[in-house]
């Protein structure tokens, strides 16, 4: 980063020297926005320049790089995106832009964590042309999806006389889908892709596989899919990963694979029964008190860390993921340990009885895989529970220090254990970041529905209801509650989307915009130059937002009428329901 530095640096120093514009923080409201709002954006006097019929834009030569500019150029000089309220922008009599100049310092940074995405954008006051400078094709990437951002109209028109410096404020920034419970097709992950691109998201976290159904195809483990898949036409194939794989670096995103292990593994034993305990079985049997449940939800199935050929089979599909995937994160899981699954096998009660605990199981199954696993050049993610859960986790000893851990329950609160034992996290807390809550539960006979009218809904059988609203993801603070060092460790979020009542129909609508909100929040922050919450003055930005998404092919959800974006301040309340 210190070459990144240097280069930015001397570049700021030469546009102040040259009195171009002052490098400030954003203030008032601008007539045409950028969403996530950029860290600085100048734009002295609202104007606005033509495009020019024949605009192009001018990059150095980088695949991925040269896949986005051709996007980016077709977008530009086609949308004509009209703005829900015609700006105030005087459109001047000043010659047409006609080229965007890309200036790319290292064009070798690999996409992987922690690369360099700072941009600065010029666009003068008059043409000829406007200048984008990054100090890799993945900042310039994000500068690219800005400036499309600042064209509008037919003829097509760009904010003129404007000054961009932006850059991320958390390296990590994502959304897991869940592919398992219900199958989403490859098309459904390229628009879902392509949207992260815009919001400048950078991480499809992407659970392939659970106890429902595993839909990988592996080529020295075939049979997963093929006995695991929910039907031939339902599976992704390597050349599928691939392909997505490709899509995401054209879009600035990364692609996480996650195959959760040792629990939620059930579709595994449609191919292997014998390494897996509790398979095909009731989730929860007539007379069994919860903690003697088999599976937190139907779809039962633990991997059996007894079996020598577990192992071979696991390594068989270790090796082929990190094969199909060049990501250096590899997420395995270990979340929902559920004791009664392992204590049904026979093997594994025979263990017990001499003496053995379940704790001992999973500590056997992790130091069987971990060491494994990095020796594949992977960072290891887990989910919270291999450290945190009240009854089965392994001693800190046996993660190793720079593997990194993924929170999802009880807020911040978990958050600050998992970096107070000095481990990375990634934060997907439940009472703020997970997409499917608020929507009950998929219980056929669940009693709670039955109920006399009069009986108070509780939580509507959502067990993390109610629904996570755009203001709730917005205003988290995923650092909250922790020490200036210890919220070093926390290397960004992800909002998550499980898929027991999502598929390909509601996908666009139940993660946009919220993640949009997420996205903004984790990329310049959601607060004001004097530190106040700003997501009133977010409000009117994100319909814009939204509407722009929409035109672009993205089902994102509306969250206000109309009427309340044409006549602004109108929707508003005097009467506060809480503290900011």
């Amino acid at each position: 980063m210190g070459k990144g530095n240097s280069f930015f640096s001397l570049l700021i120093l030469s546009l102040l020297c040259h009195s171009i514009y002052p490098i400030t923080a954003v203030g008032s409201p601008s007539p045409v926005n950028i969403w996530p709002k950029p860290r600085a954006f100048v734009w002295p006097v609202p104007q606005a320049i033509l495009l020019s019929p024949l605009f192009t834009i001018t990059s150095p030569t980088h695949h991925y790089l040269d896949a986005a500019v051709s996007r980016y150029l077709r977008q530009v000089t086609t949308e004509h995106h009209h703005p829900l309220v015609t700006p105030a922008v005087n459109l001047t009599s000043a010659s047409p832009l006609k080229t965007l100049e890309i200036t790319v310092n290292d064009l070798a940074a690999p996409l992987h964590h922690g690369v360099d995405e700072r941009y600065i954008l010029r666009i003068p006051s008059a043409g000829p042309t406007a200048y984008l400078t990054a100090f890799t094709p993945w900042g310039a990437m994000r500068g690219l999806e800005s400036f499309s951002q600042l064209v509008w109209g037919d003829p097509a028109r760009v904010a003129a006389g404007v000054f961009v410096y932006d850059w991320p404020k958390f390296e990590h920034r994502g959304i897991m889908l869940d592919t398992s419970r219900n199958y989403y097709g490859v098309d459904d992950l390229f628009r879902l892709i392509g949207a992260m691109g815009g919001n400048k998201l950078n991480v499809f976290h992407w659970h392939i596989t659970d106890s429902h159904s595993f839909p990988l195809v592996l080529p020295k483990e075939p049979e997963l899919a093929g006995k695991g898949a929910y039907g031939a036409s339902m599976v992704y194939t390597a050349g599928d990963v691939q392909r997505v794989v490709e899509f995401g670096l054209e879009h600035g995103v990364r692609v996480l694979p996650e195959i959760d292990m040792p629990g939620h593994t059930g579709s595994w034993a449609e191919a292997y029964p014998e390494i897996v305990a509790c398979a095909d079985k009731f989730w929860w049997p007539a007379g069994t008190a919860g903690p003697d449940r088999l599976a937190s939800e139907p779809g039962t199935g633990h991997l059996n860390p007894l079996i020598p050929k577990t192992y071979e089979v696991l390594k068989n599909v270790i090796r082929d993921v990190t094969t199909m995937f060049p990501e250096p994160f590899y997420h395995a899981g270990a979340d929902e340990i559920i004791p009664g699954c392992w204590k049904a096998d026979p093997s594994i009660q025979t263990f017990l009885a001499n003496n053995g605990t379940l704790t001992e199981l999973l500590e056997m199954f992790v130091n069987s895989t971990a060491p494994y696993i990095v020796s594949q050049n992977r960072t290891l993610v887990y989910w919270e529970d291999v450290l945190l859960d009240a009854e089965i986790k392994v001693n800190p000893s046996v993660i190793p220090q720079n593997t990194i851990l993924q929170t999802w329950n009880d807020g911040p609160n978990n958050t600050k254990r998992i970096v107070s034992a000095g481990y990375r996290a990634i934060v997907s807390s439940a009472d703020f970041y997970y997409l499917d809550c608020g929507h009950g539960d998929f219980l056929g006979n669940d009693s709670q529905y039955a109920q006399p009218p009069g009986t108070k809904p509780g939580n509507g059988g959502s067990w993390c209801g109610p629904f996570k609203t755009w203001q709730t993801i917005y205003n988290y603070d995923i650092t909250y509650g922790l020490t200036h060092d210890e919220a070093k460790l926390v290397i960004g979020g992800e909002v998550a989307l499980w898929s027991e009542q999502a598929d390909p129909t509601v996908l666009d609508s139940r993660i946009w915009p919220r993640a949009s909100a997420m996205a903004e929040s984790l990329w310049s922050g959601n607060r004001d130059e004097t530190g106040m919450k700003r997501y009133a003055e977010a409000t009117d930005r994100l319909n814009e937002w939204r509407y722009r998404m929409v035109n672009r092919g993205i089902g994102a959800e509306p969250i206000q009428p109309l009427w309340c974006v044409r006549n602004p301040g109108m929707c508003n309340t005097f009467q506060p329901f809480g503290e900011a």
